[in-house]
Order: structure tokens, then sequence, then C-alpha cells
């Protein structure tokens, strides 16, 4: 089993967009316009296209010949695909198969008729070819299916733009066990730990981030807007410290060191006149799939797991949802696990999901947490799911569960977009499989840590296993007097300074 350790501390670091490789037909090498006529563009498609990476080899088989099973399953997850959307590009996808099998019928002829032509050259002089029937019969019949390849050419550049710009926004299959339904059917796999009891009311983690000058999130318009932050002192300390946890954690273990799933509104893109195609990144995973992409692993080595310390940006456009406290942000910092697995039982995959879930489950357990284990439902899996599992900590400052963690088994829908494949002794390749899962989201995971282990005097209590990483064994209020506001927007505002006499 190998073992991979990857590291990104590149601040603003863009998403790894799929690059493209060589056309396997360079007639199709056209130029494509920004947006498909249905209105959705696809980079991997425009890539696979100028060349930079082979196209995505998708299961149409399954697509036409269990069309019904399809629909059913696009009709149960979110998404602006529908049934007559399925229909719609088996038809296409049918139509494209007999154009190319034309054109494939056609170029054989016309190499036949170009032996001919050299045959009767070479055996005849020029005065005797333009008398000769059969040599202005072959180069009739030869204009004649170089014009009809030109015309299949066109329309099989159409048809091949039509069914990427559709099939490529399937979502993966689902796993017969998930529960069909929106976020309310939610299944409880497993509740783990206490939760904490209080003789006092608790606070929420930004009264306390305050009052322990850990975070700070007021008056912050003027630097980076909305849902933007500081964390200072102990706050930043103990995000590295959890960082830095969650790495030794997982890379103690034997054999262990994401198109983001979020909806488009969640990504931030780069100027498109100066960075055409390039966002930042959502999740590691972007970045840790990209570094497979257009590789093969050598099946002995598999499962591969890595791991990967990321910054992470989400636009979060939904303001009117946790707009205070650090919920919801802009940019974080998440400690992602990313793994390849073969596909020769079909069940390699879901093992290595069980296998992070426990992880994740370990870690949260030695930071003492109180949690649920969600299998999530069909309308809370993104495309590449095929089957997601939440993990949600109780937050008692705001008495309810909130999501720190998540895994999915992608199965090979990725690997089919990105080809990602494994190499079996033989020399076969294979598409493999992939599996994600947040090891530490920051923001979240402090959340929790802050409002569970306080205490009456207003202090937070350091769980053992993160004390060698802060070097504390209580966060308490700091001694210095923290800075006062003296800017605009305030009912008294203290005068500004008076000229000084030079």
């Amino acid at each position: 089993m190998a073992t991979c350790v990857c590291v990104v501390l590149r601040v603003g670091a863009a998403a790894l967009k799929p690059v493209a490789t060589h056309c396997s037909r360079q007639r199709l090498r056209v130029c494509i316009p920004h947006r498909f006529t249905h209105g959705v563009r696809s980079s991997l498609y425009e890539h696979a296209v100028e060349g930079y990476s082979d196209r995505p080899e998708l299961d149409m088989r399954t697509v036409c010949e269990q069309t019904d099973k399809v629909i059913a399953n696009v009709e149960n997850r979110k998404g602006d695909l529908r049934g007559d959307d399925v229909r719609t590009i088996v038809s296409v996808w049918q139509e494209l198969q007999a154009v190319r099998s034309e054109i494939s019928e056609l170029e054989k002829q016309k190499t036949h008729i170009s032996h001919t032509v050299k045959a009767l050259v070479t055996s005849h002089d020029k005065k005797a070819l333009a008398n000769l029937p059969e040599y202005s019969q072959a180069l009739q019949k030869g204009r004649e299916i170089r014009s009809r390849l030109n015309e299949l050419y066109t329309k099989e550049t159409e048809l091949d733009r039509k069914h990427y710009g559709r099939a490529l926004r399937l979502p993966n299959s689902t796993h017969p066990d998930v529960p069909v339904g929106d976020e309310s059917l939610a299944k409880v796999v497993e509740l783990v730990g206490e939760k904490p009891e209080f003789d006092f009311t608790p606070k929420g983690h930004v009264e306390l981030g305050e009052e322990l000058g850990l975070i700070r999130q007021r008056h912050l318009s003027h630097i980076s807007g909305h849902r933007s932050y500081y964390l200072r002192g102990a706050g930043a300390r103990l995000q590295i410290a959890l960082q830095n946890f969650a790495l030794d954690t997982l890379q103690q273990r034997e054999g262990c060191g994401m198109q983001p799933n979020a909806h488009r509104s969640q990504v931030y893109s780069l100027d498109p006149a100066r960075f055409p195609d390039l966002n930042l990144a959502g999740t590691g995973e972007v970045g840790i799939a990209g570094y497979f992409m257009d590789h093969a692993v050598n099946w002995k080595d598999l499962p591969v797991r890595t791991v990967c310390s990321s910054t992470c940006y989400r636009a979060e456009t939904d303001t009117g949802r946790e707009a205070w406290g650090l919920y919801r942000v802009h940019h974080f910092n998440k400690v992602e696990m990313f793994g390849v697995t073969a596909d020769e039982t079909g069940e390699e995959s879901s093992r290595l999901l069980e296998e992070f879930v426990s992880l994740q489950k370990e870690m949260f357990s030695a930071l003492e947490l109180h949690y649920r284990v969600l299998d999530m439902p069909t309308q809370e899996l993104g495309p590449p799911a095929h089957r997601k599992y939440d993990i949600e900590a109780w937050m008692p400052g705001r008495n309810s569960y909130g999501e720190i963690s998540s895994a999915s088994n992608c199965t090979d829908y990725q690997s089919r977009r990105l080809n990602i494949l494994y190499e079996r002794d033989d020399g076969s390749l294979q598409y493999a499989h992939t599996v994600n899962a947040t090891a530490c989201a920051i923001p979240r995971t402090i959340i929790a840590l802050l409002e569970t282990h306080q205490t009456k005097e207003g202090t937070v209590r350091v769980p053992r296993v993160l004390q060698p990483y802060l070097g504390l064994d209580v966060i308490g209020k700091p001694k210095y007097t923290p800075l006062k506001y003296i800017g605009p927007n305030q009912q008294t505002r203290p005068p500004r300074p008076a000229p000084r006499a030079r």
C-alpha cells in the first residue's frame, strides 16, 4: 500500500483544472463557443478538444441499456437534469455512434480507392489513364466520399459537443442503501460520545472567541468584506494545532499519509480577462484529483491514500444562513483525505470509505466531541458521490448539531472524467475508484471545541491530544487590553487628534 503526503500551503491557489490531452481525431479540433447550446459550459470538454487531455470515457453502455434506472436516479438527485434530458442524451449518443460508424466505413472505402488509384497510376501512363473508365470512376467516387465525409465530420463535431454538454452533468449512480429524499431523511448511523452538560448557560463561539481574544469578525468590511474573520493569539495557534494533529494522526496510520462538488454559485472565479478557466479551489480534493489525472497507478500500490492541507474558498452566496461566526466563511483551512482504489470486486472503494470514516471518528473522539454519523439522502449527494456520510458535532452555543466533516465514495465517476487508471500485472488498464473525506475543517472544528469545552469561568479546556500542539491545557482570557474601535458608524466617536504644533 502506498503512502503519500501532500501539504499545500500556497495561499490563493487556483483550482487545478482538468487539462486536456490530444484529441483522438484531429478533425475535431475546432473552435468551441464559450457556451454550449444548452447554456452550460464545460471546461473539461473544451480542454480535451484543444488537445490537452483525452476525452472523458463515460459509461454510456449503462445509460443506454438501463435508461429507466438512470432516469429514476436523476429524478431522485438534485440538479437541473430531468428524465427528458436522459432520453436526449441517449438519442444524441446513438446518433453520434451512427455517424461515427458511417465515417469509419467511408474512411475504409476512401483508403481502398486511394490504393486503387495509386495502382492504376503506377501501371498506366497519363494518356492511357485519361481514357480508363475505372480510373475516372475511382476519382469520382473519391470526390463523393470526401464530400460526404466533410459533412459527417461537421455533424460529428456538433453531436460530440451536444453529447458531452449534457452527459458530463449526469450524476453518479446511487448506493441502494442510500435514503431517497431531502436532508430531513438523513439516517443516523451512529451517535458517539455524550452531550456536554453545563450548570450555566453556554456561550456561542463568537462570544467566547471575542472574550478570549481568539476571533475578530467585527469591523472588517474595509479589509475583506462579509464573512471574513481573524484568528489571533491562541486562536491562530489552535488552527495550526488542529492541522498538525490531523496530519500526524493520518501519517501514523499504515498506508495513510476533489470539478468542486459545490454548486457553481459557491465557486470563486478569477478575472476571466486575465485568467480564463481558473477558479479558487473550494476543497483540497480538486488539487489531489488533478495530481492523479492522466496517470495510472500500479495495482500493487493500491489503495493509495493521500492527505492534503490547503486553504479553501467558498462564495457562500446564501447570506441568510449563518451570516455571523465561523460556520459559513469565505476562506478556511482544511485537511482532506483522498484515496484511489482498484475496481476488481466493486467493494474496494466501499471499504476505503468505511476506513476514512473510521479515521474521522478516531480524530473527533480524541478531541472529546459528541457527534453523530449520518448516511446522507439522495438530494444531499453531489453529482460525483455514490454514497456520502456526514459527521455532525454537537455545538452547545447553537444548541444543535453542525456538519464538521463528510466522506464520499465517488466510484469511477471522477476517474472516467479525469483519466485516473490503474495498471494490472498484464499491463492492461482499468478505471480506478476514488474516495474523499474531510479530516478536519478548521473553523467548524474550532466552533465545536470552544463551545463543548467552555467552562463557567469563561475559559476553554484544551483536549489532552491537542495540548502538546498548543502548549496549553486551558485557553484563558488575554492579559492585554483589547483594541478599541475608533472608526465611523458609532454613536459616540472619540475626537480625532488635534494638529501638532511644529
